[in-house]
This record gives C-alpha cells, structure tokens and sequence, in this order.
C-alpha cells in the first residue's frame, strides 16, 4: 500500500494532480478541496489509497490520513465504490459524515450526487458503527507547502467539482452566482482579495442544488 506521496506538484486538473516523486509523476484522483490546496510547482504531501482492479491501479489522494481513513471504512458499504466514496467526501467533511450516519441524517447522505434514500439508508445501517463518533481527528489543516486559492481561481475549481459530482456547468454557476448574491462568498475587494475555501463554497452550493 502507498500511504502517502511527497514530492513537487507538476500539474493539477479537474479530477485529480501529478506530483514529481524521484522523476516520477505520480498522477492521483482527489477531491476539489484537497485539489484547491495544491500549486504547480511547489511542494506538497497527500495521503493516499491505492485501489487496485483487473485492469487499473488508481491512487487517490487526500488532504489528511482521516480523509484517507473514512474514503477506506466507506468502501465496505454495500454499493459504495471508490468513486462514490470520493464523492461523498467531496460533499462532507470525516466528521460531518460521521454526524449523519450517527444521527441518520439520510438528508445529508442524499446531497451525494449517486445516493438514494435506500442507499443513504443501507450505508447508515452498515456504518454506523465503523465509522465512529464525530470528533477532533476529522479536523486538518492544509497540506503541508500549500495555501488556500485567492478568490480569482477558485470559481473554476467549485465549478469544476460540481460539474466532476454529475451537475451540469449552468447549474453549477447559476448555485455560485447565488452563494455570491445571498453573501455566502464575499466579494473580493482591493488589489489583494481573500482566500476562499474551496471544500466549504463546494459544499455550500451542493446544498444549494440540491434544494432545486
């Protein structure tokens, strides 16, 4: 098993990075969050989890060994996959997944693109008492070398997550345009703006589609 990669971001996309090990460029799937936090050419470190299939090997990456933790303990549910794991951690934190299942907030489960009430159902029965209770060890901060995105790059990160999560790109700006209206996303102002979290605006127009 890789439990991490360290090395030089060579390139960030959409629905995953390569990172430069020994030469190497080691290209691994992430979420939109963890993607916000890495930078071409500057370092960075991500836990990872190699799934392995007849005919792929695919490395997935995460900010944190919780996230890479709860991406693994999800995967024992009937029916969830690594794709659908990776989505639901696009949608939630650890700890804010661990609160629904806990609490049985099938609301919550049903925002993942992918999962119906049976399904939110099945994985509550089956989880509930794998994943553990919320607590301090969901709570990460940055990868290590890299830095929240300014507000002029990350419109097309939370767009391209929802529209990765199945969402169509209107919809996608239509949920953005409406965070940035109803004071969810301040305004950048000056020469400087604020960074923004990229994983928080996500999950915040996720909850926003998901009322249409």
């Amino acid at each position: 098993m890789i439990a991490h990669v360290r090395g030089t971001v060579a390139g960030v996309a959409p629905d995953g990075a390569v990172i430069e090990v020994g030469g190497v460029g080691m290209r691994v799937q992430c979420t939109p969050g963890t993607l916000a936090l890495l930078k071409p050419g500057e370092p960075a470190q991500v836990a990872t989890s190699l799934v392995v299939r007849e005919d792929s090997l695919t490395l997935y990456g995460f900010g944190s060994d919780d996230e890479r933790n709860v991406f693994e303990l999800l995967q024992t549910a009937s029916g969830v996959g690594p794709r659908l794991a990776l989505a639901m951690l696009a949608v939630h934190t650890p700890d804010a997944l661990r609160r629904a299942v806990s609490t049985e907030d099938l609301g919550a489960l049903t925002m993942v693109p992918g999962i119906g009430k049976k399904g939110a159902e099945r994985i509550v029965l089956e989880l509930r008492d794998r994943l553990g209770p919320p607590g301090e060890s969901g709570a990460a901060g940055g990868l290590p070398g890299t830095r929240p995105p300014r507000a002029a790059q990350w419109r097309d990160q939370v767009q391209s997550g929802l529209v990765n999560l199945g969402w169509p790109a209107r919809d996608a700006d239509q949920a953005i345009a409406a965070l940035e209206e109803d004071g969810t996303i301040g305004a950048a102002d000056g020469e400087d703006p604020p960074t923004v979290d990229v994983a928080v605006v996500l999950r915040a127009a996720l909850r926003k589609l998901s009322k249409q």
